[in-house]
């Protein structure tokens, strides 16, 4: 099984474009990045199937939607109830996500509602799993740093080349 994908400067530099123009096609990248149209395709082929362009959905905004009362909402559970902690929460539409998490509570969850009397309906909700031991909820407020990825893989110097050393007789 290979390890993780190893990003390199042309891949940087497309995920960047695609970023920055998510509607750009094939050709419109290629000039952009001054690559070639078949590197564009099959870098991007590439991408995809390793799972680091995970999807080409529209990144939506649920505050702009209606939904700007946001919260995260960490919870404890029972001994072995992770299955059914996730479909209790995968059966509430104001859970946006949940993840597992190490430390003094089990899950994290990002929740959002129209109102601050939704947003308690949805705590209430929660609660009422027969799993969730207890739950802390925390508003946000404003977003300091949004969701971003690029920063993170444009940091990374990318691994020595494995190929050995061309010496001349």
């Amino acid at each position: 099984m290979a390890g993780p994908l190893t990003l390199d400067q042309v891949d940087i530099a497309l995920l960047t474009a695609l970023t920055e123009h998510p509607r750009a096609g094939d050709l419109e990248l290629s000039r952009s990045t001054q690559v070639a149209r078949a590197t564009v395709q099959s870098r991007l082929r590439r991408l995809a199937e390793a799972g680091v362009i995970a999807d080409w959905d529209p990144t939506l905004d649920v505050a702009a939607a209606g939904y700007e009362v946001q919260a995260y909402v960490t919870l404890e559970i029972s001994q072995g109830a992770l299955d059914e902690v996730a479909a209790d929460l995968a059966a509430i539409p104001q859970v946006l996500e949940a993840y597992v998490t190490t430390g003094s509570y089990d899950v994290l969850c990002r929740i959002a509602t129209r109102s601050h009397p939704e947003l308690q309906a949805t705590l209430v909700r929660i609660d009422q799993s027969a799993s969730v031991v207890r739950s802390t909820s925390v508003m946000v407020l404003s977003t300091l740093v949004a969701p971003r990825v690029l920063p993170l893989l444009a940091s990374t110097e990318p691994p020595p080349s494995r190929r050995a050393p061309a010496y001349r007789a």
